[in-house]
């Protein structure tokens, strides 16, 4: 027999030996010896037996422990072959737990403000859970597009069916998201309280199998990042078909409007106000993308978390700023929610570099209660969206801190909605 090849057969088996060992030793003293065990397999490996470079990286992947993600993305795999059934009974405490956790959540789901505010409340309960704080900023983004819809320049830019059409788009999707992850988060607090996990019960609650997967992660783990991007992930693919892909909404709102030209308008851009009158955040060009949606949600979560003066400053403004769907909480100096102006009369231009001009007065961006009644909506759409593992490769935490500069652009965009606005207004007057 082949001299290095009997050596290599022999290391293989004592390396093999050494690590039955150091399992039995920690399963019997809780101990990891190492110390003792590791310089042994690396004499064995490169001194004793001449190994391959291939043979040695088979050897060490073999013990490599899995990141985080490839244990995610393993679990996830196996629950796509094997479509998990649950024989498991529901006990008379379960069932209990299960109708006040959808009692809560229908209570906190009647409009934006309602939702946006009980993410806050959830947040400074719970910080460890980002993504109710990124959702509550996110959220009053909303609320502050669906009062667009009746503030100073839409209502002269769109018909009412136009502006019905699209609150009815943003309020069934605020709506949707806050019905799917209220659950999961009121489910988590539950778990703290009984100091076990009862993640078993997501199902129950129409939750996607990812996020049942992704909540034992975070049980175990307490990793903020990969579970906030999990949450993003969720919510954006099962807003897909329901709200992106709905015939109604396509017809609409997304093909018809072409999402409300949003290169003019400033539906595309997500603000963080913090401090006195300062914004931060981010610009989407791509809504109907999914991709694009999921990146964009990171991007948001990167600039709120990567910096902790920001986010600092950003909760500060946020508990001293209660959300009521008007524009007037961030920049009070711009927006009123009363309308200062006279019905039939043409005001010149009155904004240059987010300053009004001397003497001219603020728009109007109504309250969400002013400008919208609460909706009764429908049942959410049946369906698990989870079918593909690799959306797994969201996960990875590729982004590094991003400034989220965004008032230079945001000014223009205003300035280009006041110059539309007035351009309609005197083409409406020429007829």
């Amino acid at each position: 027999m082949d001299n290095s090849k009997s050596r290599r057969e022999i290391g293989l088996f004592l390396v093999y030996q050494l690590s039955i060992l150091s399992h039995l030793l920690y399963l019997t003293f809780n101990i990891a010896p190492l110390p003792l065990v590791f310089p042994l397999a690396i004499h064995i490996l490169f001194v004793q037996v001449p190994f391959t470079k291939e043979e040695t990286v088979i050897i060490f992947a073999r013990k490599r422990k899995k990141t985080p993600i490839e244990e995610i993305r393993e679990e996830l795999k196996k629950k796509l072959k094997i479509k998990p059934f649950s024989s498991y009974q529901l006990t008379l405490q379960d069932q209990i737990l299960l109708k006040k956790i959808k009692k809560e959540t229908d209570y906190h789901n009647l409009n934006n403000v309602t939702r946006t505010r009980a993410y806050l409340e959830y947040y400074l309960r719970h910080p460890e859970i980002h993504w109710a704080f990124l959702g509550h900023m996110v959220s009053r983004n909303g609320g502050w597009n669906m009062t667009d819809l009746k503030g100073e320049f839409l209502t002269k830019l769109l018909s009412n069916k136009e502006r019905k059409s699209f609150f009815q788009f943003l309020e069934r999707g605020n709506w949707l998201i806050f019905q799917d992850v209220y659950p999961q988060l009121l489910l988590y607090e539950e778990s703290l309280k009984q100091e076990k996990p009862l993640f078993y019960l997501l199902s129950y609650l129409n939750v996607s199998t990812f996020m049942e997967t992704i909540w034992n992660h975070f049980w175990q783990n307490q990793d903020t990042t990969i579970h906030c991007i999990a949450l993003i992930i969720n919510e954006q693919s099962y807003l897909e078909k329901r709200v992106i892909q709905n015939p109604i909404y396509q017809k609409d709102v997304l093909h018809k409007l072409e999402f409300l030209l949003q290169d003019l308008l400033s539906f595309n851009h997500i603000l963080f106000p913090y401090g006195d009158k300062k914004i931060k955040g981010v610009t989407l060009h791509q809504f109907e993308s999914l991709h694009e949606r999921i990146i964009l949600g990171k991007r948001l979560y990167s600039i709120l978390f990567y910096n902790k003066d920001l986010l600092k400053q950003v909760v500060e403004w946020a508990k001293s700023h209660p959300h009521s769907g008007s524009r007037k909480d961030y920049w009070p100096h711009i927006f009123n929610d009363v309308n200062e102006g006279v019905p039939g009369f043409t005001y010149p231009l009155r904004l240059k570099s987010c300053k009004l001009r001397k003497g001219s007065r603020r728009f109007y961006s109504p309250t969400l209660k002013n400008a919208w009644k609460n909706v009764s909506h429908p049942a959410a759409e049946s369906g698990d969206w989870f079918n593909d593992w690799r959306v797994v490769d969201y996960l990875v935490n590729d982004l590094e801190m991003i400034n989220g500069e965004i008032m230079d652009e945001y000014c223009k965009t205003l300035e280009r909605l006041e110059i539309a606005t007035l351009a309609k207004k005197t083409i409406n007057f020429l007829k």
